[in-house]
């Protein structure tokens, strides 16, 4: 297949639209089932990069969930806890491969934001990670390969128009690349820089014991990066993403955008949350939204009279402002990366706030002694790389 057509560009009135090689040669893609439209694609080309170069760095199954050209969350192939399976809404008796288990990861990042995703696999999708895709609302998944059984069970979604693709795992792109933009061509080299376990050795802190799991989730942080649109800040912990910040015009608010998705992450493994009885038959997108809600400032919305029974079988307690700071309090050993320098040190404030213990950042700021003395302040472990990671 050399060239794809597609039904519009970005939006209906875009055509017409196709996706092609400017050298005439083949695509490195197969659509093994739907019709994957221009965003799909934008997304599956992202987000297979992503999970094949975290495979590369950390030797582990690697899953992205993406939504808009950005992940909406990130992971290695971790075996999941009681408290993930719940979470996440898996069969305590279910197996899983470490590929599931990468993918339920990288949607647990931010369910509310994985509604209608695009799925991303280093590996072969097997059985078990089609089994769960099946039951999430999703768009489309790229991946090197599938079992029989997978591909059988993910052809029934939407009505059997699920978009399926298959990448060549071998493809290389060329090394320089062109975007047209209001009709002028941008051109560059691709982005082939290299992250792994080398790039953390410029330790710049007082304290600088720095775990194989806090390195394990700075490549992770890292390599997620460099697939977000900038500015972009991304929390991680235990080889998950578990907050991205992107497309923000200020590092700070990235930060703090980023911090808050991974303190609702936290939330929902309150034991409250964990304790809501909801009413039989309800879906899960209505129980990610109502659990969303419930952790809010806007809780009301599910617990007044006549709606909290559009959701729960009881009535359940207010999880309460001062409850929250608590248990988000008790977070620790999470790791944070940023794609440009931190500029202030209030960026390393608010980090902390989440449970930061590890920073990767390229350094680089006329008050990188700021930044470092905040740092220093806590305890933390922060790592200058060197290297922007802008992604547009």
């Amino acid at each position: 297949m050399k060239e794809f057509e597609l039904k519009y560009g970005c939006n209906p009135n875009q055509k017409p639209a196709k996706i092609y090689m400017k050298d005439g040669s083949e695509l490195p893609i197969k659509v093994l089932n739907g019709r994957p439209g221009f965003i799909n694609f934008l997304d599956a080309f992202n987000s297979w990069q992503l999970v094949k170069e975290l495979k590369e760095a950390t030797g582990l199954p690697a899953a992205a969930s993406f939504k808009h050209v950005s992940p909406a969350g990130a992971a290695v192939g971790h075996p999941l806890s009681e408290t993930d399976r719940k979470v996440y809404f898996v069969d305590p008796a279910a197996e899983l491969s470490p590929v599931a288990c990468a993918y339920i990861r990288a949607r647990g990042a931010d369910r509310l934001c994985s509604f209608g995703d695009w799925a991303a696999l280093s590996d072969v999708c097997d059985a078990a990670t089609a089994a769960y895709l099946k039951v999430e609302v999703s768009d489309g998944i790229i991946a090197p390969g599938y079992t029989e059984e997978a591909l059988a069970i993910l052809k029934t979604k939407k009505k059997g128009n699920y978009n399926i693709v298959e990448v060549d795992p071998d493809y290389v792109p060329a090394a320089q690349e062109c975007k047209d933009v209001f009709g002028i061509t941008f051109e560059q080299g691709h982005n082939n820089f290299r992250i792994d376990e080398a790039l953390l050795g410029n330790i710049v802190t007082k304290n600088k014991e720095l775990p194989e799991m806090a390195k394990i989730d700075m490549i992770v942080a890292l390599i997620t990066l460099k697939y977000t649109q900038s500015n972009s800040v991304c929390y991680v912990k235990d080889g998950q993403a578990i907050g991205v910040g992107a497309g923000q015009q200020s590092r700070i608010h990235c930060t703090r955008l980023a911090g808050d998705k991974a303190d609702n992450w936290y939330m929902r493994q309150h034991p409250k949350v964990l304790g809501l009885q909801f009413v039989e038959g309800i879906g899960r997108p209505e129980r990610d939204n109502a659990i969303d809600v419930y952790t809010s400032k806007e809780y009301e919305d599910v617990l007044r009279e006549g709606e909290w029974q559009k959701y729960f079988a009881v009535k359940p307690e207010v999880l309460t402002e001062a409850e929250k700071k608590e248990w988000v309090a008790t977070q620790s050993g999470v790791t944070v990366g940023s794609d440009a320098f931190f500029p202030f040190g209030d960026n390393v404030e608010r980090a902390r706030k989440s449970g930061v213990q590890y920073i990767a950042e390229p350094g680089g700021s006329i008050r990188d002694d700021n930044v470092i003395e905040t740092a220093d302040r806590y305890g933390m472990v922060m790592a200058f790389t060197g290297m922007r990671l802008f992604h547009h």
